[in-house]
């Protein structure tokens, strides 16, 4: 029995579009690196980046479980002594919200240059607006993440 490997002209890449809006920012970012990294599809390869593109709107409205917003830190170096710069994700949330769905999703992807690839079709807005509505994305309804009203 021969593996099935799709080629570059086989992958079908989508478009999906996501409304963070009242999700819990976790449960959020699972689905989406799922969808990144293709496991959805029947033609998923962990090798190759079979994934779709994904749009998350209304990144400034997403949800954090427990005392995430004090306690949970994002660390940063300058590369000098004494560089170092921690932020809250309150802080985070507040001033960059693109930023910290990015993070969460980048730390469920592959590292090294494949998940690097796969993260570059991951748009993030703050806003309930975005600049691709001529790829025509579907909604991307999310089972796992619970709505809070």
């Amino acid at each position: 029995m021969k593996t099935y490997v799709p080629k570059q002209t086989e992958i079908n890449r989508e478009w999906w579009v996501v409304d963070a809006q009242g999700l819990t920012l976790g449960r959020l970012a699972t689905e989406v690196a799922s969808r990144l990294r293709g496991k959805h599809k029947p033609s998923f390869t962990p090798f190759l980046d079979t994934g779709d593109h994904v749009i998350v709107v209304n990144a400034e409205k997403v949800e954090l479980s427990g005392r995430k917003l004090e306690t949970k830190t994002y660390y940063r170096h300058s590369g000098y002594p004494g560089g170092l710069q921690e932020t809250t994700a309150g802080e985070l949330l507040a001033s960059h919200p693109e930023r910290l769905c990015e993070k969460a999703v980048r730390g469920m992807l592959p590292k090294g240059p494949l998940g690097r690839q796969m993260a570059r079709k991951l748009k993030v807005y703050a806003g309930p607006s975005h600049p691709h509505e001529a790829q025509q994305p579907q909604a991307l309804e999310l089972p796992g993440a619970a709505r809070r009203a």
